[in-house]
């Protein structure tokens, strides 16, 4: 099923503030509905449940005991959401735990608009 960019809900979850509303703005500035942002894993699968978004850019690396793979694979067998990664490490280690989950795409920060625009066109025409 494909959801128009206009209507897509996505959630944004990063455990530094700042990053999760730059993200949030662009997705805005892409014509996307932003559900809500969290910083932890929980938070983040609680967020999904709630607001049951179609994508979800999710930071590898959260607060807490939880990182993002263990809140996408939560996210992905509970909403279905799709899942597009965000880190700041290319580390084998990383990227071999990002594919645990089945992610819709994988970003590297800093992230361009059209680098995200790009991944969620894929994300949602999958």
């Amino acid at each position: 099923m494909t959801v128009s960019r206009s209507h897509c809900v996505v959630a944004v979850v990063d455990d530094e503030f700042i990053i999760a509303e730059g993200l949030t703005l662009q997705l805005e500035d892409l014509g996307l509905t932003v559900c809500g942002t969290a910083a932890n894993a929980d938070d983040a699968v609680a967020l999904a449940q709630a607001k049951r978004p179609a994508l979800v850019l999710m930071d590898v690396r959260l607060e807490g005991e939880k990182d993002g793979v263990d809140a996408a694979i939560a996210i992905h067998e509970t909403v279905g959401s799709k899942v597009i990664f965000v880190t700041g490490s290319r580390e084998p280690a990383t990227m071999a735990r990002i594919q645990l989950d089945h992610p819709a795409g994988v970003l590297f920060k800093p992230i361009s608009d059209h680098q995200l625009k790009q991944a969620i066109d894929a994300a949602l025409a999958s």
